[in-house]
């Protein structure tokens, strides 16, 4: 009887854990979300703002000349980036609070250099594309999380793509092939939908149920950076595909 007891309570006790554990995961994962959701409203926010100073009854104001036009525009396009590579390298010595503020700093820009897309293409194509790319996310994201499948060799397999899509694009950019350019849009899609799935399963493995808050923090926020990443990049390559040009 004694040892029976001592097994229920064994027992009782890994599941009371597993239970904490689970509980623990599915706060951790929803704060990955919130962030990611709130970074990508800041952006559509400050693109919105962005170009409507920026164009004013169709033409350029000085503002737009400055964004657009200037050398001033290689700031915003690269600014974002140094962003990115910046919290990469010092997200362990960061607070979570600066850690965070470096977050909406980056989607804000991201929205600014990203305003540009309001010139090339119409406003409800870009609503509609948003909404396909929102659906596609979720879709994506919900495999990775709940599959049983380790990803990590698609993952591997599909950052060496990712490399070979950059030199792709910057080599179109001088021979500015429209086959090229059409061949790394859809490849592009393939990418970044094979990335949603594997940067999901990534995020909740990297769970730590003995974390302490300000790690899991910061986690959470480069979870949420890696996820608004694949869903940016998903979003601008579909929108190749279904944006309606003006």
């Amino acid at each position: 009887m004694a040892e029976l007891r001592n097994y229920q309570s064994r027992t009782g006790g890994n599941a009371q854990s597993a239970t904490m554990i689970d509980e623990g995961l599915r706060a951790y994962m929803l704060k990955v979300y919130n962030l990611m959701a709130l970074g990508l409203a800041i952006t559509g926010v400050a693109a919105y703002l962005s170009f409507n100073l920026a164009v004013d009854n169709g033409q350029l104001t000085a503002f737009g000349q400055a964004i657009y036009v200037s050398g001033l525009k290689w700031v915003v396009i690269f600014a974002p980036v140094a962003l990115v590579f910046f919290m990469s390298f010092r997200i362990h010595a960061m607070s979570v609070a600066a850690a965070q503020l470096t977050f909406w700093i980056y989607a804000a820009l991201m929205g600014l250099s990203l305003s540009s897309i309001f010139l090339i293409y119409t406003g409800q194509s870009i609503v509609q594309t948003f909404f396909v790319t929102a659906a596609s996310f979720g879709a994506l994201s919900l495999y990775g999380y709940t599959t049983k499948r380790n990803l990590s060799a698609m993952g591997s397999f599909l950052i060496m793509g990712l490399f070979g899509l950059i030199i792709a694009s910057l080599v179109n950019l001088f021979l500015a092939s429209s086959a090229l350019d059409f061949a790394i849009s859809v490849i592009g899609v393939l990418i970044f939908a094979g990335l949603t799935a594997w940067d999901t399963q990534r995020i909740k493995e990297s769970y730590y149920e003995a974390d302490s808050s300000d790690a899991a923090g910061r986690k959470a926020i480069m979870g949420a950076l890696q996820l608004y990443l694949d869903f940016v990049n998903l979003f601008l390559f579909l929108l190749r595909f279904l944006g309606n040009r003006e």
